[in-house]
């Protein structure tokens, strides 16, 4: 009997101690799509910003790098005889690479406050789209508000005083208060420069962050080139101007389509699409229509070529410092501080996938970390160095999650201490893939700390019975 004791005792350790030698180092920070987690592989990125005005406009230069430019996003190809969609917004990068770079930044003159403190972070609720959790279409579609009335599928960006309840994304507020808020200038100016739907025009979408992410008054940079009852596109390549009718789908998988190529659809290129042309296999049309925008949504313009080239983008925005839109607009006025945080997609990743910076002062004619430097006549000489900026890939990191009891710095947020000083970039980077990954690093120390007992007990089991084996011979 105490042999057999004995030998199961050594199975077990051995056994335990072959299972910790061959699960040693596999970790469980792993991606899983169906879950919408795809962990990059740089956490951090560097970001270079430069601003200037001359009393009349005001300009922002920005440089970052990229292994290669990213120009194409969202087509439709001819495919065995009907037009399929390639391009859309997935966990991860686009497969195909059909997925444009973007630049963004938010701008806030101080009627957010906790957005000086704490950044995008005070965007992002609950449920947000690509989330783990991510609210269903089918619900966001059911709201009386976001739904029905705002024509959204999906949760997007949005401030916490819009929601009776921060924690819960459906909790919109009635709409007088939401009208009262925004009229307080309770929103986020937000400048989104496109490589593909919009940087080809010259323009930048002028957007802001309310009760949700939205576009100003007026008409965009762009429009969808697709009719949803024909199954086909709107519009394609008009042949007397480009040449042909359609791009190569090889072309664009090969990238050979560079900045001075036809690779995109304008209302300068475009006629009405004939269905009854011989279309072939691999016959590719933009499915986003480039338009020149109007109105407040038009304010900001790409004041130069927005260029790729020796492996960094530099492109530069302008927009008048008093649009005459306060309630879409941040109005720049000289020896004011601003607050401002940015983002970055490219390497063909889209929706959260991008880097954000913390939030960062932005000095008209005043000391702050990013000095705006006043010039006189049209163009600045930019001669002055630039702002070195960190960003960092955010996961899924809300609000909610940052002002609750499984936050341990929430007991700073609510004495409103700034996150940049409790935490460096590299730290909140991965501490957001801890949280994607929390259940799973609990349940692998659990196993661990389980086998380690298990380990031990076997061990001294068995070596107590060796040693009264030997006492008894």
């Amino acid at each position: 009997m105490r042999r057999a004791l004995l030998g199961l005792c050594i199975a077990i350790f051995i056994g335990v101690l072959g299972l910790s030698w061959f699960t040693h180092g596999t970790g469980v920070i792993k991606n899983d799509i169906s879950r919408n987690i795809f962990i990059p592989k740089d956490l951090t990125m560097p970001l270079q910003v430069k601003a200037a005005y001359n009393g009349t406009d005001i300009l922002f230069r920005y440089r970052w790098p990229a292994k290669q430019p990213s120009i194409y996003h969202d087509m439709i190809k001819f495919e065995g005889g009907k037009w399929v969609r390639y391009g859309d917004s997935v966990p991860g990068p686009q497969p195909q690479g059909i997925y444009e770079d973007r630049l963004t930044m938010l701008v806030d003159d101080g009627s957010v406050p906790e957005f000086a403190r704490y950044g995008g972070y005070i965007a992002i609720g609950d449920r947000m789209r690509f989330f783990t959790n991510e609210a269903t279409a089918a619900e966001v579609k059911a709201h009386p508000y976001l739904g029905a009335k705002r024509n959204q599928v999906e949760v997007g960006k949005h401030l916490p005083a819009t929601r009776s309840n921060p924690g819960d994304w459906a909790s919109v507020v009635p709409e007088d208060q939401l009208a009262a808020l925004r009229k307080g200038g309770y929103f986020l100016d937000l400048w989104h420069w496109r490589a593909h739907r919009s940087s080809p025009i010259g323009a930048s979408d002028d957007q802001y962050v309310f009760e949700l992410r939205g576009g100003d008054a007026g008409k965009g940079p762009f429009a969808t080139n697709w009719d949803a009852d024909k199954k086909q596109p709107r519009f394609m390549l008009d042949p007397q101007k480009v040449g042909k009718r359609a791009l190569n789908w090889n072309d664009l998988i090969q990238r050979k389509l560079g900045f001075d190529d036809v690779y995109f659809i304008s209302e300068e290129n475009a006629v009405p699409f004939d269905a009854s042309y011989a279309w072939q296999d691999g016959d590719t049309i933009p499915r986003r229509l480039l338009q020149k925008p109007s109105g407040s949504h038009g304010d900001i313009k790409v004041a130069s070529k927005a260029r790729w080239e020796n492996g960094y983008w530099e492109i530069t925005l302008r927009r008048a410092m008093d649009t005459g839109s306060p309630a879409d607009d941040k109005i720049f006025i000289d020896k004011r501080v601003y607050n401002v945080a940015f983002a970055v997609h490219r390497d063909s990743l889209g929706s959260r996938w991008h880097k954000v910076s913390l939030p960062f002062t932005l000095g008209l004619g005043r000391d702050a970390e990013i000095a705006a430097v006043r010039f006189n006549g049209s163009d600045p000489a930019w001669d002055q160095p630039w702002t070195n900026i960190t960003l960092f890939y955010p996961g899924q990191i809300n609000w909610p999650h940052l002002n609750s009891a499984k936050h341990g710095g929430a007991e700073y947020i609510k004495k409103g201490v700034p996150v940049k000083y409790r935490h460096t970039e590299a730290q909140l980077a991965h501490y957001a893939i801890e949280l994607e990954f929390s259940d799973a690093i609990r349940r692998q120390w659990a196993i661990t700390m389980l086998a380690g007992i298990v380990l031990i007990a076997g061990f001294g089991v068995a070596l107590n019975l060796l040693l009264k084996r030997k006492q008894g011979a």
